[in-house]
C-alpha cells in the first residue's frame, strides 16, 4: 500500500538535494508532493548500502495543483529558477514557506520576485549528494541545514524534526552563508579541469586555492561575514580529505554541458569586491573562462 502524499509540503526540483529531502520526509510517514520538470513514478536515495525509494509521481503541470501548500522546498538550481516560477505561483500563498535550497548569498533577492506572498527563508546546505547515471541520487554524508534563526525557519525545522536530516537555526546566518559560498567557489576550479576532489592533492593547486580563498574571505568580511583567517585552510583540507572520486553539482552539469551556476557561486566574488574596492584578480580569470564554459559562443 502506498503511503499518503502530504500536499502541504512540496519538493519543486527532485534533483540531487530536493531528492534528499523528500527521502528524508518520506522515511518518517511525511511523503512530500514532488513537481519537476521531467515525469517520474519514484525517486531512489542511495545511502551507503541502503536504498530508499520515494514514491510518485513527479508532478509536470502546474494547472493541475488544487490548492497552496504550507512549506515548500525549491531546490533547482539558479539556473532552472525561472522555470520555477509557475509552480511557486500555483503552491505559495501568504502563509507559505518556501525554503531556497540553492548555492549562494542571494536566495532573497533571486526568489522575492517569483513568490512575493511566500515566507523565504534561505538555507545553507551543507550535505553532499550526487546524481547518478541510472536517474538516482547517492549521499556521501550526513544530511544538515543551516537556516536564520526566524519563526519561518522553525516551519522548515519542525517539518523535518526527526528526520534524517539535522536543521541548525544559527544566528550567525550570514557569516555560514559566506563559508559555504567560499567552498562552493572552489568547486569552480573542478568544472573548469574536469577533475574531481583528488585534484587537491597537488600541490600547485592547493597554492592556489588558498590564495583564491583569501581573496573571497576579504570580500567576506567587507560585507560582514565573521569568519577567521583559519577558514581558507579549513576549507582546503576538507576537499584534500574527501574521497578522490567526490564530485560538485557544477562539475556534473559541465560534464553534462549543461549552464552553470557560475555567475552566483564565482561571479558574486568579483562584483562584491568592486562594490567595496576590493581587487579580485583570481576572480577576474576565473569569471570569465566558467561563463564562457557556461554559456559559450564556441
Amino acid at each position: 500500500m502506498n503511503p499518503e502524499i502530504n500536499p502541504g509540503v512540496a519538493v519543486v526540483g527532485p534533483g540531487a538535494i530536493g531528492t534528499t529531502i523528500a527521502a528524508a520526509l518520506h522515511e518518517v510517514g511525511r511523503t512530500p508532493l514532488l513537481c519537476g520538470r521531467s515525469p517520474r513514478d519514484h525517486l531512489t536515495l542511495q545511502d551507503g548500502d541502503r536504498f530508499i525509494t520515494v514514491p510518485g509521481p513527479v508532478r509536470t503541470n502546474p494547472t493541475h495543483i488544487a490548492r497552496t501548500a504550507d512549506l515548500v522546498f525549491l531546490a533547482v538550481k539558479a539556473t532552472q529558477i525561472e522555470a520555477a516560477a509557475e509552480w511557486l505561483a500555483v503552491l505559495t500563498g501568504p502563509e507559505t514557506v518556501v525554503c531556497v535550497l540553492q548555492n549562494g548569498i542571494e536566495q532573497l533577492d533571486r526568489v522575492r520576485p517569483l513568490s512575493p506572498h511566500g515566507q523565504i527563508v534561505p538555507a545553507v546546505v551543507w550535505f553532499p549528494a550526487q546524481s547518478q547515471s541510472d536517474g538516482s541520487v547517492r549521499l556521501r554524508g550526513d544530511a544538515r541545514l543551516s537556516l536564520p534563526d526566524t519563526s519561518a525557519s522553525r516551519v522548515v525545522a519542525a517539518a523535518l524534526q526527526g528526520t534524517r536530516c539535522a536543521v541548525d537555526l544559527a544566528a550567525n546566518f550570514s557569516s555560514l552563508a559566506w563559508r559555504k559560498l567560499m567552498q562552493n567557489a572552489v568547486a569552480g576550479l573542478m568544472a573548469l579541469t574536469h577533475r574531481r576532489s583528488g585534484m587537491f592533492g597537488r600541490a600547485d593547486i592547493a597554492r592556489l586555492t588558498l590564495a583564491y580563498l583569501q581573496e573571497c574571505l576579504a570580500v567576506a568580511r567587507a560585507e560582514g561575514a565573521d569568519l577567521g583567517d583559519e577558514v581558507p585552510q579549513e576549507i582546503l583540507d576538507k576537499f584534500r580529505a574527501a574521497p578522490t572520486d567526490m564530485s560538485t553539482s557544477i562539475l556534473t552539469d559541465r560534464e553534462a554541458g549543461r549552464p552553470l551556476e557560475w555567475d552566483i557561486r564565482n561571479g558574486v566574488i568579483a562584483r562584491r569586491g568592486r562594490v567595496h574596492g576590493i581587487p579580485t584578480p583570481i576572480s577576474d580569470i576565473l569569471v570569465p573562462l566558467l561563463a564562457a564554459a557556461s554559456d559559450g559562443p564556441g
